[in-house]
């Protein structure tokens, strides 16, 4: 039989039952802040002034409060002012106390739980003004309301003095004056004009003809924000100086009994999204389940549209991810709701799970049906996704990689011969690499033949590769499809065919050197014209290709966005293990490679014949909106008069054909 259970009068461990400590009023607020404002760093200092904000835009949704005004202090104290209706000051039914005294002093205790006052909030959980007033030194708060006005003073969470009335007045609202706590927040700590600002401003957008103004008392600055075009003039705001793809935003909208929806959407020529988002006014940085069904609508929506036109290449499964319908979005996603389920007291991110549905139909629904009522719209939307999707594939890896366009058995040789044709107008001032002596000495460094070899020069274009290797060769043939490109190859080689890299018009094993560069990225399925290279070759031929490539995978998308705009053929962005991978993959051994850098002026290299001027607009945006992981590794400059300069990453490949 089990012996009965006992508990020791002397425990082994300090842990006792006067080891529980019960934390009462708002000190639990005082012992741990970040459970309740998120940190005790900057971001926590903001939030207190948000918790204020938040109460006078509630305010002002109800339709009692037109201006709000935020004040910073040279002492380190914050005031938030409105003119809505004040915080009642009549005794509250069961804790009789003034019912401000009970909002400042109590958790989860305000006028936010029942709908009579606000059918949508921002302080859902109660404990905004009480955690103000747990984490300030000293607040002071005024009421004006119902003809009186009003003063009482805390700290530390406490009331220091009742309610007194300080005689009539004809005006109404709020103002409350805090100085943080310096027990709580580090002394080094101070209020960014620039942040709140932000903040505020956003707001403004949200609620227009609302005014907000802050100033800043520590330097004299100051602003005012009100707006009466809403989200359209937010979107207007957020894309800055990127160049919109259409003329007017696309707004959507839906209000029912529980729930506001507005989202605006305007796609850029530019490289980034930024995508916002809100729920009863508050900014879910994070994201949400609001921002998931947006995603999956606009998926959805405008791979339909693709589908639609006969847009995408369905038989290899071409399908355009939401990654590349964001890439040059800006959008706004604007929730209001009566019960937000929001992830922490700082309320980042909304989790209500019905949104993400809700959010869907809604979108899906309004948007489809915008798109098939205006064509134009519909070819510059899902045209500007599927170039991304499309550049996003080239930039891959090769094992990975997609065809862009369909060639059956080969390519439209019109088109290369027409855009090189373009292109000899000014061949040799269009790029510094072309003519460059000391790029030229670096294919020609690479000849490892003797006895005057056979050289063939393929893609020659003005024949200035083959004619770099001097008479270290014997004879060099050039060839080429463009005949103006023949006709200027002429005069450097000693002699001249036409054809195609696909079908090289020469026979088997016939030649010592073939030399290439800077063509096999504008080729689809680049491994047929390295295969003929290798079927020409003698046994112990040599092959030699410049070629330029990316930094590394960080800069890979970025770096074909650009040279799309710049030269439409281009179909691959190679890294350096698909450029290897390319030429061992067709039998070829011994691989040498040589890195030469070339800065080149971006402002010469775009002004070309087959580059327009949008594109060469948006190639300056591309390296302006450079993101950060590109910068890291991708050396440009961007000079004070404005001109760019880019330091291209030339690599020399060698390779021999096995004897």
């Amino acid at each position: 039989m089990n012996a009965p259970l006992t508990v020791p009068t002397q425990p082994d461990s300090s842990y006792t039952a006067a080891s529980i400590t019960v934390l009462s009023g708002l000190e639990a607020v005082r012992r741990n802040p970040g459970m309740y404002i998120g940190s005790t760093g900057i971001d926590g200092l903001h939030h207190l002034v948000y918790e204020l904000v938040d109460n006078a835009i509630d305010e002002s949704r109800a339709g009692f409060c037109s201006q709000i005004t935020v004040t910073l202090t040279e002492d380190g104290s914050c005031t938030v002012e409105d003119n809505g209706r004040g915080i009642p000051v009549e005794l509250h039914p069961t804790e009789k106390l003034p019912a401000c005294q009970v909002v400042l002093t109590r958790l989860h205790a305000g006028g936010k739980f029942a709908k009579t006052a606000y059918q949508y909030t921002a302080g859902l959980h109660g404990v905004g003004l009480s955690c103000l007033n747990a984490l300030s030194a000293e607040l002071t708060l005024d009421i004006r309301r119902d003809g009186g006005h009003y003063r009482q003073l805390y700290g530390a969470g406490l009331a220091l003095n009742d309610l007194k009335s300080l005689g009539t007045t004809t005006a109404t609202g709020t103002r409350i004056t805090f100085r943080p706590d310096p027990a709580i927040f580090a002394a080094d700590l101070h209020f960014s004009y620039q942040t709140l600002a932000g903040r505020l401003r956003e707001l403004a957008f949200l609620h227009p003809r609302l005014l907000i103004k802050i100033v800043d008392l520590r330097n004299g600055r100051h602003d005012d924000f009100q707006y009466s075009s809403g989200l359209s003039g937010y979107l207007e705001y957020l894309r800055g100086e990127a160049r919109p793809l259409h003329p007017k935003p696309i707004n959507l909208s839906w209000h029912g009994p529980d729930y506001e929806l507005e989202i605006g959407l305007l796609w850029t020529t530019g490289y980034n999204s930024h995508l916002v988002s809100f729920v009863n006014s508050i900014n879910t940085g994070a994201g949400g389940t609001h921002v998931d069904g947006l995603k999956t609508a606009l998926t959805r929506t405008i791979n339909t549209c693709a589908e639609e036109q006969q847009m995408l290449h369905t038989d290899n499964g071409e399908r355009i991810s939401s990654f590349d319908i964001l890439e040059g979005l800006v959008g706004v996603v604007s929730v209001q709701m009566a019960a937000p389920q929001f992830e922490g007291q700082t309320k980042t991110r909304i989790t209500n799970p019905e949104l993400t549905k809700h959010v869907d139909e809604v979108v899906g629904g309004q948007l489809l049906k915008i798109l098939h009522s205006d064509p134009k719209l519909t070819r510059q939307v899902v045209g500007r996704s599927l170039a991304a999707n499309r550049s996003r594939m080239a930039a891959r890896r090769a094992g990975e990689r997609i065809a862009l366009h369909h060639f059956g058995d080969g390519i439209d040789k019109e088109i290369y011969q027409k855009q090189f044709g373009v292109r000899s107008k000014n061949w040799h001032q269009s790029a510094a690499w072309i003519a460059n002596d000391e790029l030229l000495a670096e294919h020609a460094r690479h000849l490892q033949l003797k006895n005057s070899p056979l050289l063939l020069d393929v893609c020659c274009g003005s024949g200035v590769v083959g004619a770099a290797f001097g008479n270290r060769v014997g004879k060099k043939i050039g060839l080429d499809i463009t005949p103006e490109m023949l006709a200027m190859a002429r005069t450097r080689l000693d002699q001249v065919i036409q054809g195609t890299v696909y079908q090289i018009p020469i026979p088997d094993e016939s030649v010592d050197l073939v030399v290439n560069r800077e063509v096999l990225h504008l080729l689809p399925g680049p491994e047929k014209p390295v295969s003929e290279i290798h079927r020409v070759l003698k046994p112990g031929g040599q092959f030699i290709v410049g070629q330029i490539l990316p930094y590394g995978p960080a800069d890979s998308a970025w770096m074909y966005r650009i040279f799309k705009k710049k030269q439409p053929l281009i179909y691959n962005m190679f890294l350096e293990e698909d450029f290897r991978e390319l030429l061992l993959g067709a039998g070829f051994i011994d691989l040498t490679m040589t890195e030469y850098r070339l800065w080149e002026s971006i402002d010469v290299w775009i002004d070309t014949h087959e580059t327009t001027s949008l594109h060469r607009h948006e190639i300056r945006e591309l390296f302006h909106n450079a993101p950060r992981e590109v910068r890291e590794i991708h050396p440009f400059e961007i000079l004070p008069s404005g001109e760019i300069r880019d330091c291209w990453r030339w690599c020399v490949f060698s390779v021999r054909k096995p004897s």
